[in-house]
């Protein structure tokens, strides 16, 4: 377990559980300005240290998101070693990411407002 991660009753992470929610998105918002390999979108996760992930997961992940038609693939030559597989964002991506974006503020205001006030009114 991660230092500081919460377990939940089934014993899993807290932090853990939010990112398996999220990550697609956060792919999908990486990919938003031009292609990227598998490392390379690793490594700009982890720089956010609770969206920190492995191969194991990612390269799953960027599987179905080609299968869904959420990003296209495209092998390149690389300047060390085999070529790589880059990941662009398809149309379909771009418009899955533009509904995550306008449903995620009301999703994490409505959550806010559980922590902070469980008694209250939202609206």
């Amino acid at each position: 377990m991660v230092p500081g991660e919460a377990m939940d009753e089934a014993g899993s992470g807290v932090p853990s559980q939010l990112r398996k929610g999220v990550l697609e998105h956060c792919v999908l918002a990486l990919l938003r300005d031009g292609p990227k390999y598998g490392v390379e979108l690793l490594g700009e996760l982890a720089a956010v240290s609770v969206m920190a992930t492995s191969q194991g997961t990612i390269y799953p992940l960027l599987s179905r998101l080609r299968r869904e038609g959420l990003v296209d693939t495209e092998l390149r030559a690389s300047p060390s070693g085999p070529p790589r597989r880059y990941y662009t964002l398809t149309a379909g991506g771009r418009a899955a990411l533009g509904e995550f974006a306008s449903v995620w503020p009301l999703f994490r205001d409505a959550v806010d407002h559980f922590l902070n006030d469980p008694q209250g009114d939202p609206a």
